[in-house]
C-alpha cells in the first residue's frame, strides 16, 4: 500500500505508550507516508514502556506552531499520561477538532480516545478503547465495541491496547489511504 502523498501528524506529550506510536508510526513511514511527532513541548518527549519510561523522541514540530490544514490525517498513541495531559489542553483539542471538522482520518489507540471525549468528538461514533475508558467513551455518547480489536467508523480508527496493533495498523492504512491525493 504505497500512502507516499500522505502527511500525518502524530500528536503526542511525555507519557505516550511507547509502541502505540512507535509500531503506527513505522507502519505508515514503511507506506511511504511522512509523519511528525507534535507536541506541546518543544525539543524532546519521554514515551512509557509499559511499566516505567521508555525512550525519548525528538519533537518535529511544536503544537503552537503545527497547523492542522497541513496535515492529511492524525495519528493520537495512548498511556495513562499522554492522554490525561492532552485532553486538558486547549491547542491540542482545537488541533484535533480541526481533523474531525474536516474530515480527515484519525486513528486513535488505548487511552488517546479520552482526548476525543473532550473534544466532544465521540457522541455517535462507534468506538473501542482501552477497558478502563469504556464507560468514558459511552457516557460521552459512543457506541462502544468492548470485542473487537479494532473498530472503524468513517474516518475514525480506534483500538483497545498495544496487542491490537498489526490489526491497528492494517485498518488505520486503509483508512488513510483512502485520503483524496
Amino acid at each position: 500500500m504505497d500512502i507516499s502523498n500522505l502527511k500525518v501528524a502524530a500528536l503526542a506529550t511525555n507519557g505516550f505508550e511507547e509502541v502505540e506510536y512507535t509500531k503506527p508510526r513505522k507502519a505508515l513511514e514503511d507506506a511511504g507516508a511522512t509523519v511528525h511527532l507534535i507536541s506541546p513541548e518543544s525539543g524532546s518527549i519521554k514515551a512509557w514502556d509499559s511499566d516505567d519510561w521508555g525512550g525519548s523522541y525528538d519533537v518535529d514540530v511544536v503544537l503552537s506552531d503545527a497547523n492542522a490544514s497541513d496535515y492529511d490525517a492524525l495519528l493520537l498513541p495512548g498511556g495513562v499520561i499522554n492522554p490525561d495531559l492532552l485532553r486538558v489542553n486547549g491547542k491540542a483539542l482545537a488541533f484535533v477538532d480541526s481533523f474531525a471538522r474536516n474530515d480527515k482520518p484519525i486513528a486513535f489507540i488505548c487511552h488517546a480516545g479520552q482526548i476525543l471525549i473532550s473534544a466532544g468528538l465521540v457522541e455517535g461514533r462507534k468506538v473501542t478503547g482501552y477497558k478502563s475508558i469504556r464507560t468514558d467513551l459511552r457516557n460521552a455518547g459512543g457506541i462502544v465495541s468492548n470485542d473487537e480489536q479494532v473498530v472503524v467508523d468513517g474516518n475514525f480508527v480506534s483500538s483497545r491496547n498495544p496487542d491490537d496493533i498489526p490489526a491497528f495498523n492494517e485498518k488505520m492504512l486503509e483508512v488513510f489511504a483512502a485520503v483524496p491525493a
